[in-house]
């Protein structure tokens, strides 16, 4: 079982904890953690793009000019994709790009993050977090206090306002809950600050 250290809030290391194998100690699957942060990213495009057809551009309604005789193309519409100030012919419309992978790719792709980050020698575990009221200062200085500055994820439990409130202006720093913990804001941040409570609930979910 991996076995990492154990800082409390002032940065001091306080033991170690010992970490589940099955969700922290597995070999990561760089192919599911692709497939994870594509299907992520994917799902957080909007995808309100939209362009006028031939149907949707205003005018057009009379025939240019007669069929035959004139001596040149024949049209039905000024407002076809072939004239200037015509419909775009098959422009993007409003769609959702998101989609899904099956449940047990999902739950590897976690694993694999976490695997990384232990493997990596990117997580801190804290033994509690907590803070009285918001101070940005003090919560820049508990980051500070074991060599986690920008590009943090800190992972807590459940929510803690005070704890939201002071990383919020905080550059690259982001607050989660165990909960709404998931691959890409794992991926995309250099250290994983994760409390104890948060760990055990962690390993709970997906053992």
């Amino acid at each position: 079982m991996p076995k990492v250290a154990l800082f409390n809030q002032t940065g001091s290391q306080v033991g170690d904890i010992e970490l589940s194998d099955s969700i922290f100690g597995i070999e990561p699957n760089e192919s599911v953690l692709y497939d994870a942060v594509i299907m992520q990213q994917a799902s957080q495009r909007q995808g309100t793009h939209a362009v006028k057809g031939r149907s949707d551009v205003r005018g057009g309604g009379k025939k240019p000019w007669r069929q035959k005789g004139t001596g040149r193309a024949r049209h039905g519409t000024i407002r076809s994709p072939l004239w200037v100030g015509g419909g775009v012919a098959f422009g993007p419309t409003p769609r959702s790009y998101g989609y899904k992978l099956p449940k047990k790719v999902r739950r590897l792709a976690i694993k694999s993050a976490l695997s990384s980050k232990v493997q990596a020698e990117e997580i801190r575990v804290l033994e509690g977090l907590s803070l009285e009221t918001p101070k940005t200062k003090e919560m820049k200085a508990v980051l500070a206090g074991f060599s986690a500055g920008e590009k943090t994820l800190v992972v807590t439990a459940d929510y803690n306002d005070a704890v939201a409130l002071s990383t919020r202006n905080l550059p690259g720093v982001k607050t989660i809950t165990a909960d709404g913990l998931n691959v890409l804001d794992v991926v995309s941040h250099s250290n994983l600050v994760i409390t104890q409570d948060a760990v055990k609930k962690v390993e709970e979910v997906l053992a």
